[in-house]
């Protein structure tokens, strides 16, 4: 039995939850961004106050979080950098979102909520990956 194959087989069992719900976060990222981005107007006047900039990065990091899960997936030590990525950028804008915030521009609050979540996603499966990165 070949080391990769080992390493498959001796992974941790939440591996591949995590890996297809980054999958499915992705999908739906991409979905819901790009309803408001290239749907109908009432997408658009559903989305309310949205600021575009956090509106395209999520719409493009959708896609980025599904190659995050393929690489969680099949146990590839570039998911645990990808990872990181996602959740730096992520960060970088919630703080540029923030200026604005500050600056008195109007959003949504569920922009908030939607941030904190992805960056706590992001952060947790990095910090997972980071324990578990002898296992891969």
């Amino acid at each position: 039995m070949t080391n990769e194959n080992m390493a498959l087989r001796h992974s941790p069992k939440w591996v591949r939850p995590v890996a297809a719900l980054a999958m499915v976060f992705g999908i739906m990222t991409v979905f819901s961004g790009g309803n408001v981005l290239f749907g109908p107007d009432e997408a658009q006047q559903a989305a309310g106050s949205y600021v575009p900039f956090v509106v395209w990065f999520n719409f493009l990091a959708g896609f980025v979080y599904v190659i995050a899960g393929l690489g969680i997936w099949l146990r590839q030590n570039w998911a645990l950098g990808l990872a990181v990525f996602i959740a730096t950028a992520t960060c970088l804008v919630a703080l540029a979102f923030g200026f604005l915030v500050l600056r008195g521009d109007a959003f949504e609050m569920r922009t908030i909520g939607a941030l904190a979540l992805r960056i706590g996603v992001w952060v947790t499966i990095s910090m997972a990956l980071a324990r578990a990165k002898s296992q891969f």
